[in-house]
């Protein structure tokens, strides 16, 4: 039987696309002022933008991405003798089936049963222990962007981190350097196939003073999807579900301060990207300093790399959000922000 490609589907229909995917705000706007912060109806596709038909099963897949972006997990807090502050995490690998798109069912590797993982969020400085078991039916670890010792650094022959092996389990421990936006994920070979299917997710240190107050943060994180395994992404999303920010708006109020942790996981091409629409941000590559290096509308990410994105909208409407390279955004990654007085 021939394998589905990301061009035959295309051809049969399976996403409705167009050529109109460059308007920055669209005349169908969807009033959220009877709805809570997050909770939107799915919106109807507005003009001619590419999306999917139908909405996938969020509650059988075991997460939703509009709640991920808020997700923040800060691990069991205690406090060592010392007085350093002890964050403890519990990670599960397991195979678990994804509904990526209405119909396709992706076969991937998680880790506590959502793509991304957990956002692992802890202040510089902080002891952490993250505990990796290893639920699935191959050897996986968590390997960490970021200062620790080398046993710590989950990557095969560093130590019993280095591959932990179905029904193992693995205690990852280090003080939480340098402050930054980071990212974790499996570093067992072959890696674009551990990574790509799903076992990866954001790690956020604040620094020790705190970041100034925002009235929004969000994680994304920019990922594909191959789903006919030939080493080409057929779907691009963020938080795993392509169109998803698209068919279910995010609200904002003019002038809200928004602060987006903007992570590239992306495996088997080379660059991703993040535009926004009618507007300009600054950006604060990898995070781990206090002053932006630029005040753009694009940044460009290859994988691995991440950094911070902070913006506020000027004036009602319904505003884009994607990856500005064209078959990226027709295929998944775009999103809108629902601006509203």
């Amino acid at each position: 039987m021939k394998q589905l490609s990301r061009r035959d589907f295309l051809r049969t229909g399976g996403l409705v696309l167009a050529g109109a995917a460059g308007v920055a705000a669209v005349s169908k706007p969807v009033s959220p002022s009877s709805h809570p912060p997050h909770q939107h109806d799915q919106m109807d596709h507005p003009g001619d933008l590419p999306g999917t038909v139908g909405e996938v099963d969020h509650a059988k897949n075991g997460f939703d991405p509009t709640q991920i972006l808020t997700d923040f997990d800060y691990g069991k807090v205690s406090t060592l003798p010392g007085g350093q502050i002890l964050r403890e995490y519990e990670v599960i690998s397991i195979n678990k089936d994804i509904e990526v798109v209405p119909g396709i069912i992706y076969p991937a590797w998680t880790y506590n049963g959502r793509i991304p993982g957990p956002t692992l969020r802890c202040t510089e400085g902080d002891r952490l222990r993250i505990t990796l078991k290893n639920g699935s039916n191959h050897p996986h670890t968590m390997h960490f962007h970021g200062f620790h010792p080398g046993a710590m650094d989950g990557v095969p022959g560093s130590g019993p981190g280095g591959s932990v092996e179905p029904g193992g389990s693995f205690t990852y421990q280090f003080d939480a350097d340098p402050f930054g936006v980071h990212l974790y994920h499996c570093h067992i070979f072959p890696l674009a196939r551990h990574i790509a299917k799903g076992l990866y997710g954001a790690f956020i240190i604040d620094p020790k003073g705190g970041r100034p107050p925002v009235d929004h943060e969000f994680v994304m994180v920019m990922s594909g999807f191959d789903v006919d395994f030939d080493d080409e992404n057929d779907f691009y999303a963020v938080n795993a579900i392509p169109f998803h920010y698209q068919n279910h708006p995010i609200p904002l109020k003019v002038g809200e301060s928004v602060r987006i942790y903007l992570v590239n996981i992306l495996e088997f091409d080379l660059l991703n990207s993040f535009h926004l629409h009618a507007n300009f941000f600054q950006y604060f590559p990898t995070g781990t300093s206090m002053t932006p290096a630029e005040f753009t509308d694009t940044v460009m990410q290859t994988q691995a790399q991440r950094g911070i994105i902070e913006f506020s909208y000027r004036y009602p409407g319904m505003y884009m959000f994607h990856a500005h390279n064209t078959e990226f955004a027709e295929l998944g990654w775009t999103g809108m922000f629902d601006v509203t007085e």
